[in-house]
């Protein structure tokens, strides 16, 4: 463990803290802390960080409810910027979005290694910036009507090819399904974390359920 005196602050006396979550890494924010923020953070478990716009201490969910448990803080190889990985409570912008940044600028689909997330990403930029002959483009614009119809038949598809016991059709068109839902998400406002978490509670309570089972 290092000291925080080894900590490199600005001109300032600020340090950069960039915020993720710890089970997805998503990243939620970029905020600043001084010492005394950043002993608060440690002193509590939970995030507080210094307003430049206000020039004062702020405890993150202080006032919004949505505050943001530490997992982790680790400091970078030249030690003048923090990484610190959380569990929060809610979104961590002001704006109710669960990340700060969620505005696409540019994404390559050519180079970004394929991943659920990188997915969503490209399918939200899809809806925020039109491109035309896009498909997934083209969903948005006949609305949920339209997306839900296309979930229920390729659900339907699943069933078929389940059915007749073709893992690799049943592969396809679980792949098809999973696409059109996630259009359907990104529709709805709703991310992986939040499956993530539904799933996770459901896991504990299943966890539960076996360790009374196992004590009867």
């Amino acid at each position: 463990m290092i000291n925080i005196e080894n900590l490199k602050f600005d001109k300032n006396g600020l340090i950069p803290a960039v915020v993720v979550d710890a089970d997805s890494q998503k990243l939620l924010t970029l905020a600043y802390m001084n010492k005394e923020s950043l002993k608060i953070s440690m002193e509590k478990g939970l995030t507080c960080f210094f307003s430049r716009s206000r020039n004062e201490l702020w405890l993150k969910g202080e006032t919004s409810g949505n505050y943001q448990h530490i997992v982790s803080i680790t400091a970078d190889c030249d030690m003048d910027a923090l990484k610190i990985e959380v569990k929060p409570d809610g979104p961590a912008c002001h704006l109710g979005n669960e990340s700060c940044f969620e505005n696409p600028l540019f994404v390559s689909e050519e180079n970004t290694a394929f991943s659920l997330e990188a997915l969503m990403e490209l399918i939200k930029g899809r809806k925020l910036d039109k491109k035309e002959g896009s498909y997934t483009t083209y969903l948005f614009e006949k609305g949920i009507d339209k997306i839900l119809k296309k979930v229920g038949e390729e659900n339907t598809e699943v069933i078929i090819a389940a059915k007749a016991d073709d893992k690799k059709e049943t592969i396809y068109e679980i792949a098809d399904l999973t696409y059109h839902i996630m259009v359907l998400m990104i529709e709805m406002g709703i991310s992986l974390e939040d499956i993530h978490a539904e799933l996770a509670s459901r896991h504990v309570i299943d966890h539960k359920v076996k360790q009374e089972k196992m004590t009867k």
